[in-house]
């Protein structure tokens, strides 16, 4: 029978008794511990007194090297039965005397450690420096003894612990079985009474009470229940037609809402498709647009330029200049139409994510910068080991593009500087993209990933307008953030999360 199934007396014995013996173990425990840890202190305390003495004692001998009487003062530990070993160093280590006087070397340290009295391996073992009152160290002396009285005072400690503990548990044995029936009494008349009412549905029985306390309270409460059970039945069998009732309304509702979902799952294909259409719409007029704008363009250009080279004598400065300035503009309005299609074409591109080394792809961007204008020398600052997740290709046209911006807005200063780091905000990973150039004003900030929105003239830097929208764009697409901080001619940083 597993102890779940115990009868009720029984159960409330080996209660009181398991308690009754776990607090006298516990107690027990601490006693002994008491006892062993007070005569280990005590142990310790007098062989360091015993130390002191002998040290003092043999200052003499150490002093004027007197091996004899070294040997005769370590024989008087022959009074301390416990004392196992004992010898003299004197001051540069070197073995004195020892006792027994018979002690092989192998039992004694080949020189002395540190001062001061431990435990180890069973003995207490105490190093004590022999000196002169304010005088120099003359040795050191080494004792070592054993641990057998603490041995008999934990066996003896322990023979008292469980007599106690045998006794106490009988006494709480005894107690237990003459008390326990006025506990069981009470629980033993509601299980019977229980079990004919279940037996014999009859709801008349009701259980004897014998006092006011929480039993007698359990029995009343009891009692009361089995004279409200049968109209806590009635109104089962009515709450039970009422959930019928409701799960045919229920039915019927999910069945409209079903009917609803798929209505919208046919509205939402619908849309899929036309938005696939849009896009490949989308996708051919951006083909179209930029195919036909750039034969007029690439024309208009090319003829400048016949003209320029044939007929450049016939005309003047102003004629030359005018012709200059169309092929400038034409060759501005093929750089923009080549921009908005890499836009385009970084808003539609279908994203695989995986590890990106964002140090690594820093420093060839950086490398390809400076290769391309080697007149400059620009300082970069790369932080290591700065890695996410993401589309390699499209973090590095973002990262490209900060970068190169830096590149470009720090071409004023005497000494430019570009840094790429990481900080931590609020426990996220924000990049960062710093430079000391040029700047912005902080109004503008709205304007700053706009389409073709600029803070700085084209005369000033070069550029269309659509490189910081690249950007954005990107980093929304990987569920990131980016915003930035700068002040005029003070330089810009650029945060991002991936």
């Amino acid at each position: 029978m597993s102890l779940r199934d115990w009868p009720i007396k029984r159960k409330l014995t080996a209660i009181l008794l398991v308690i009754s013996g776990l607090v006298l173990l516990l107690t027990s425990a601490a006693f002994v511990t008491y006892e062993v840890l007070t005569f280990r202190q005590t142990i310790r305390t007098s062989l360091s007194t015993l130390g002191r003495v002998i040290a003092a004692n043999s200052t003499a001998s150490l002093a004027f090297a007197n091996e004899t009487d070294a040997g005769e003062i370590l024989s008087a530990l022959r009074a301390e039965p416990h004392v196992v070993a004992a010898a003299l160093y004197d001051k540069d280590g070197r073995l004195f005397a020892r006792y027994p006087a018979n002690l092989p070397s192998d039992n004694l340290p080949q020189a002395p450690g540190r001062d001061g009295y431990d435990f180890e391996h069973g003995y207490v073992v105490g190093l004590e420096p022999v000196a002169e009152a304010s005088g120099p160290r003359l040795g050191t002396l080494y004792l070592k003894a054993d641990m057998k009285a603490v041995s008999r005072t934990l066996r003896l400690s322990a023979a008292i612990a469980a007599t106690v503990m045998a006794v106490a548990l009988l006494a709480a044995f005894v107690l237990a079985t003459a008390l326990q029936g006025r506990i069981s009494q009470p629980i033993l008349a509601l299980a019977d009474t229980a079990k004919a009412v279940s037996a014999r549905q009859d709801y008349s029985v009701r259980a004897p009470k014998f006092g006011e306390d929480e039993l007698g309270v359990l029995t009343d409460a009891f009692n009361q229940m089995l004279g409200h059970i049968h109209d806590q039945d009635r109104a089962l069998r009515e709450s039970q037609e009422e959930l019928q009732h409701y799960a045919t309304g229920l039915e019927q509702r999910v069945a409209e809402r079903t009917h609803e979902l798929e209505a919208s799952n046919q509205t939402l294909q619908r849309n899929a498709a036309e938005l696939l259409s849009s896009n490949e719409e989308l996708d051919a007029f951006a083909y179209s647009v930029s195919h036909d704008l750039r034969a007029p363009l690439r024309s208009i250009d090319g003829f400048s330029q016949i003209v320029l080279e044939d007929y450049g004598a016939q005309l003047d400065e102003a004629g030359r200049n005018a012709l200059e300035r169309v092929r400038a503009a034409t060759q501005r309005m093929g750089t923009l139409i080549d921009d908005l299609l890499k836009l385009s074409r970084i808003t539609r591109a279908e994203m695989r994510s995986e590890a990106v080394d964002l140090s690594d792809m820093a420093r060839d961007i950086t490398s390809e910068l400076q290769r391309a204008t080697p007149s400059r020398h620009v300082e970069f600052a790369i932080a290591p080991g700065l890695r996410a997740r993401g589309d390699p290709q499209l973090v590095r046209v973002a990262l490209e593009n900060l970068l190169r911006n830096s590149w470009k807005y720090t071409a004023k200063q005497s000494q430019p500087r570009v840094e790429f780091g990481s900080i931590d905000e609020n426990g996220e990973r924000v990049f960062l993209v710093r430079d000391n150039g040029a700047g912005f004003d902080m109004k503008y900030m709205d304007k700053l990933f706009g389409v073709f929105q600029r803070l700085h003239s084209a005369h000033e830097f070069e550029g269309t307008g659509v490189g910081l929208a690249t950007v954005r764009r990107i980093i929304t697409r990987h569920g990131g953030r980016i915003w930035a901080e700068g002040a005029v001619d003070r330089g810009a940083t650029f945060y991002f999360t991936l």
